[in-house]
Formats: structure tokens, sequence, C-alpha cells
């Protein structure tokens, strides 16, 4: 059994501090769960371009207001209780307009050290470390 506490979360490397963007990530990779589990603040006032080319990715707002804008496509207001899922690697904008909280989860798994490139895209470093092990053996 994993049990882990957001308090011992924050301030580590498992807390990923960006402009737009805070996420906590409670599981990762490393805990062989087949997904990932974040608890992630979107920053008041703030827009990230996101495209998650190569994950899934179920979200469930706890707590602010902002929308998504899926890109040429439509637009959804965001608010506590609502839940979005990119099941078709959709690329968009989340706007915050308030400070907003998320529950996400990721398959295939985040490693923890992800961050947005310019595409809005997190590489699938789990496949580059295999690549690595391999190439290592």
């Amino acid at each position: 059994m994993i049990v882990k506490h957001l308090e011992e979360i924050i301030h580590t490397k498992d807390d990923i501090d960006t402009t737009t963007w805070n996420s906590r990530r409670l599981l990762l990779t490393k805990d062989e769960m087949g997904f990932s589990l974040n608890d992630t603040l979107i920053k008041a006032g703030t827009e990230t371009l996101i495209w998650y080319k190569n994950h899934v990715e179920a979200v469930y707002c706890i707590e602010g207001e902002g929308e998504i804008e899926i890109i040429g496509g439509k637009t959804y207001q965001i608010s506590p209780g609502m839940m979005y899922a990119l099941d078709g690697h959709e690329k968009h904008y989340l706007r915050a307009r308030t400070q907003m909280r998320m529950i996400c989860v990721f398959n295939p798994p985040l490693t923890g050290a992800e961050v947005h490139d310019e595409e809005g895209t997190y590489p699938l470093l789990s496949q580059i470390s295999k690549k690595r092990r391999d190439n290592d053996e």
C-alpha cells in the first residue's frame, strides 16, 4: 500500500513550480500504479498552451474558475466539480481566471521530471530512460 500526504510533497523534487502552474506529483512511474496522480495549481490570470501528444489526461477541478479552449474546437468553462478528459491528445489552451486546483491523472505515468516543451508537450521520459538503460547494457 502507498500512503502519501500532500504536505510531504510540497517543496521537494516532486513539487514542480513554473510560471503558470505548480504540480505536486503524488503518484509517479516509480510507484508502479500504471498512471500518475497530480495535485496541480493553475495560477490566476495565466494561459498555458498544452498538447499531450504522448499522454492522455483526466482532470477534475476542485477549486477556482477558468476555461479550456480546444484549438480548432470548442471552449469549455471550468469550475469546481467539472471533469474533462483529453482522450484524443487535444492541443489546447488552459486559462485561469482565478487560481484553480486540479486533480490530474496521466497515462502513461509521469516520471516526475516533466515540464512542457515549446509545443506544450511532455516528452516520454520513461521511454527515454529505458532506451538509455538498454544502450548501457
